[in-house]
């Protein structure tokens, strides 16, 4: 897009292929009021950056208290998830290592339109922002973007279609999934089916998933990222907290598996279409 001709070489540049680095000197320019956008160039090399997230980026406004300080404005960048073929170090998942941290927000868009809308809503944050893009998307999602500027509120899900029978929730690439196979089961199963976009994984819109869960009674979680202590464990667990009484089968979870994204092994670790259809299956025979 050439930003660098457009903006000149002070404002658009790259830099050492150091994480800690990127962060840390992202982290210095928001505490000074510039709005920083770094990227990461793939979510698996963040680990190196993660003190400065949690002990810096995430404590600053609180340690600030009346000053009013923060790093408002910071935005992170990194393509995460699978391709197909990236193995071990150009597939993975990290975002629910981050939604454990508070002073931390953390957005997942499934296709452009949404990216635009909720890069710039980080970029106005006064939070600091981890800005996740499943990297599949950017040669598989076509869509009319809308020139002008324009926000998405952060910790807003979506009700991307709704139902009455199932609530499925998910974010980012697995959505098309789960639409794949919510359109099969509703053929099948004769069912009504609501597909909810978390968009924001933390902190995330309780409210909405809560009384869509309320409505259909059946839950199933959808996510790329492993399992194990995976957003689908905090979901399932709140809607077990503020739904129970409305539940009328146990929430189901699909997701990666808990091992390595082995490069052979990598389309069976990822949640399919068929995966997915059973879950639903599984929550309306139950």
């Amino acid at each position: 897009m050439n930003l660098a001709t457009e903006f000149g070489s002070e404002r658009v540049f790259n830099t050492p292929l150091s994480e800690q680095g990127i962060v840390g000197f992202a982290i210095g320019c928001a505490a000074q009021g510039m709005k920083p956008v770094a990227e990461i160039q793939f979510a698996d090399y963040v680990y190196p950056a993660f003190d400065q997230f949690v002990n810096e980026a995430a404590k600053w406004r609180y340690r600030e208290g009346a000053t009013g300080g923060n790093v408002g404005g910071l935005v992170v960048r990194m393509p995460c998830g699978s391709v197909g073929h990236g193995a071990l170090y150009h597939s993975q998942s990290p975002e629910s290592l981050f939604t454990h941290v508070p002073g931390l927000r953390v957005v997942m868009p499934r296709s452009p339109a949404q990216a635009k809308g909720l890069l710039l809503a980080a970029i106005a944050s006064n939070d600091p922002v981890l800005f996740l893009e499943p990297k599949i998307l950017y040669r598989a999602a076509v869509e009319q973007v809308p020139i002008e500027a324009y926000q998405i509120r952060l910790s807003s899900a979506e009700i991307v279609k709704e139902g009455k029978d199932v609530t499925v929730i998910s974010y980012g690439h697995p959505l098309y999934t789960c639409s794949a196979a919510i359109a099969a089961a509703e053929k099948d199963l004769d069912v009504s089916i609501e597909l909810v976009d978390l968009r924001t994984l933390y902190p995330w819109d309780r409210s909405t998933i809560i009384q869509s869960v309320r409505k259909t009674g059946r839950a199933v979680v959808v996510h790329e990222s492993m399992i194990n202590a995976g957003v689908g464990a905090e979901v399932a667990a709140t809607i077990q907290e503020d739904a129970f009484l409305f539940l009328e089968a146990p929430v189901q979870r699909v997701g990666g598996w808990a091992t390595h994204m082995g490069l052979i092994f990598e389309k069976f670790n990822v949640p399919d279409v068929t995966r997915v259809y059973d879950a639903i299956k599984r929550t309306l025979e139950y």
